[in-house]
């Protein structure tokens, strides 16, 4: 991958930036993820509706499962599920982080599992509170930075791929 071969210190100022990097935008995620399930959590009563926009609604719900409630009451298999996606992602991370831009959805990723794991800790389950129309589960601000990590590691990977041909 981009910039593998040289193990220089070029090398290591670079990948440190990128776990600075990294590190500063999971930190970014985990506070305003916690700031907004605390904001819902104290103003608005659980099952209340209230209208954002058009179509979007602000909810209070508890997710005891992963991603749209898949996996419901299994705390320890939730916990164990993303403890392991997490060093598989960090190790990836740790071999590629010469990519361009792979800090960007590595802490987007760790921002958004340690925000719903803090959750799981404190209360056994996980603050949700955006509601979109169409029967769509209701999910939260780290979901969100999950799913948009996902999408941008895809993306920055396939660059890189398509870089080194």
């Amino acid at each position: 991958m981009a910039g593998a071969v040289d193990s220089g210190p070029g090398r290591q100022r670079g990948a440190l930036r990128a776990w600075a990097a990294a590190g500063t935008v999971a930190a970014l995620v985990v506070v305003a993820d916690q700031l907004a399930k605390q904001a819902v959590r104290d103003s608005i009563v659980p099952g209340e509706e209230r209208r954002l926009l058009p179509g979007i609604e602000l909810v209070n719900t508890r997710n005891h499962g992963v991603a749209f409630g898949f996996l419901p009451w299994s705390h320890l298999v939730v916990t164990l599920l993303i403890g392991l996606a997490l060093l598989v992602l960090l190790a990836y991370f740790a071999r590629h982080s010469g990519l361009p831009l792979i800090w960007l959805p590595t802490g987007l990723l760790v921002g958004g599992a340690l925000g719903n794991v803090l959750d799981r800790v404190r209360s056994g389950a996980v603050t949700d509170f955006v509601k979109l129309p169409l029967g769509w589960p209701p999910f939260n601000l780290a979901d969100a930075c999950i799913t948009l990590g996902i999408v941008m590691l895809f993306i920055v990977i396939d660059h890189g791929r398509r870089e080194q041909r």
